[in-house]
């Protein structure tokens, strides 16, 4: 079964499941994926400062990681 994430989910977590999440990301507008600081933040922090729905966002992760399994 494809692994989970939710909002708690560190972004450096995130990148470490699955690197090919990172198109998701930039696409939002989270261009800053290599900085410290955003590795540290929860899928949740880095929603809301980019101003997109946590909820959607961790559905949409989710989804890209059921249909990517390995």
């Amino acid at each position: 079964m494809a692994q989970q994430v939710t909002k708690n989910t560190m972004i450096g977590e995130l990148l470490q499941i699955n690197e090919k999440i990172a198109p998701i990301l930039l696409n939002i507008g989270m261009h800053c994926l290599g900085c410290p600081s955003s590795q540290m933040e929860t899928i949740e922090e880095a929603a809301m400062v980019h101003g997109i729905e946590a909820d959607s966002l961790v559905k949409e992760i989710n989804d890209f990681l059921a249909q990517n399994e390995a």
